[in-house]
């Protein structure tokens, strides 16, 4: 048998023709690609040698920076020692130890987790586990998902269908039926340049109640929300915008669902945003900061009452079928308790509180500059909108994106939402760079 692994004739060995890459202009890219071959600490290094500022946690995953040898070496040991085991009518003791101490962390109650291996499996297991608890509870007819214009939960059929971001949906024709969704809280005219949570925009949750009118509360299952909308430009919710949701749906026997994919782990202080904005969902999605981006990994935080809900009839029979190959993968394991370790052991939690005024402050002395229309952040993640272009949106905010790059400093863009998300372990120096390198780019694109 003949083992030819040499390359195909006429193909350029590292070519970057053949991997389709993801939510990117592929050929806007591959003709002027930024590649990035190392990171440590703060900082990336470039193919070219050249040493860019991290401010975006690599995608808002790496909140306790970037090559963490704690993490290595649990990583390194657990794929020698276990590479795989099934989870599936088998168990290792590795998910069994996470979930005890994700539990520990949790907001009170939320003390079962299911684990996947991303966000958007986070956020389908979660409208699954509503859907199948309404059920078991004998409430089957709830049956529709209310989502948020703007949200973002993943790129699944379930996620993408109780999103609301609209280049994600308009393509796939094929979406869940029975979902609504809320308006977004984004409000420039009443909100612009806010310190830390707008004022205005609470009644933005009132419109459930309508939607409860319009179908009932007897055939709504669940309302999922991003508690702060990330991918769609760091939106924050007014003050008391979610406390009112949990109120109508508590009132209404309707479950509420916190997608903290990004919120979670330290981002905007305590370890998600429900404990810092006091209000407890049924269930909150995780993954990113949950192993410090460095293997993937999600999980889904459920309330004791909805799991019991499932543990009836005999004991022989399976509770949900539902479930992934990897879930608790061990080597992911490995990496998330290492996290959880590092996260405790330098107070990264505190960080982003320790932080936000500085940052409040660094973000909002670009408010005067050309084109700058808004500035949101909280913890330390941080949004600046700018004004579109006369050549079409979008273009001035990846104009700013690429000119940071090339000045040593990556960024995230979003229409024309420069979106910031450093690890927590960013220090005032570090802020003072990023936010100048973006002033600058921002000066240069107008």
């Amino acid at each position: 048998m003949t083992n030819n692994t040499s390359p195909q004739p006429g193909r350029i060995t590292n070519s970057l023709d053949d991997f389709w890459m993801p939510f990117t202009a592929n050929r806007q890219f591959k003709a002027r690609p930024r590649l990035l071959e190392s990171a440590e600490g703060m900082y990336f290094t470039a193919t070219d040698g050249r040493k860019v500022l991290d401010g975006t946690a690599g995608l808002w995953c790496c909140n306790a920076g970037h090559g963490r040898r704690e993490i290595t070496e649990a990583v390194s040991r657990q794929i020698a020692k276990l590479d795989f085991a099934p989870t599936f009518q088998m168990g290792h003791p590795l998910p069994f130890e996470l979930a005890e101490r994700l539990a520990e962390i949790a907001p009170k109650g939320l003390n079962k987790v299911f684990f996947t291996n991303s966000g958007s499996e986070s956020a389908d297991t979660a409208l699954k586990i509503a859907l199948a608890y309404q059920r078991a509870i004998g409430q089957g007819t709830r049956t529709r998902l209310i989502g948020r214009e703007l949200g973002y939960h993943g790129v699944g059929f379930g996620g993408i269908s109780v999103g609301g971001m609209v280049n994600n949906r308009k393509a796939f024709s094929t979406l869940l039926p029975n979902v609504d969704h809320l308006p977004h809280t984004l409000d420039i005219q009443r909100n612009a340049f806010s310190r830390g949570l707008p004022e205005f925009g609470i009644e933005k949750a009132d419109e459930l109640e309508h939607l409860v009118t319009l179908h009932g509360a007897e055939n709504i299952a669940a309302v999922i929300v991003e508690p702060m909308s990330g991918s769609a430009g760091v939106i924050l919710p007014p003050v008391g915008y979610l406390k009112r949701l949990r109120e109508i749906t508590r009132k209404h026997g309707i479950l509420l669902i916190f997608d903290e994919v990004i919120t979670g782990f330290g981002r905007i202080g305590e370890a998600f945003a429900a404990q810092r904005w006091g209000v407890t969902p049924d269930i909150i999605t995780c993954a990113k900061g949950l192993t410090n981006g460095a293997i993937p990994m999600g999980a889904v935080f459920v309330d004791e009452q909805i799991y019991q809900a499932f543990m009836q009839g005999p004991e022989s029979n399976i509770e949900f079928f539902h479930g992934y190959t990897y879930s608790g993968h061990p080597v992911a394991c490995a990496a998330a308790l290492a996290t959880l370790d590092i996260y405790q052991n330098d107070r990264l939690f505190q960080q982003a509180i320790e932080l936000e005024g500085y940052w409040q402050e660094a973000l909002l002395s670009l408010r005067d500059l050309p084109n700058v229309i808004d500035i949101r952040a909280i913890g330390l993640v941080g949004g600046v909108q700018l004004a579109p272009s006369a050549e079409g949106a979008g273009k001035r905010g990846f104009q700013v994106f690429e000119q940071c790059f090339q000045d040593n400093v990556m960024v995230r863009v979003t229409g024309d939402t420069i979106a910031m998300s450093p690890p927590l372990i960013v220090e005032k120096a570090q802020i003072d760079t990023l936010i100048a390198t973006l002033g600058d780019a921002i000066h240069k694109a107008s």
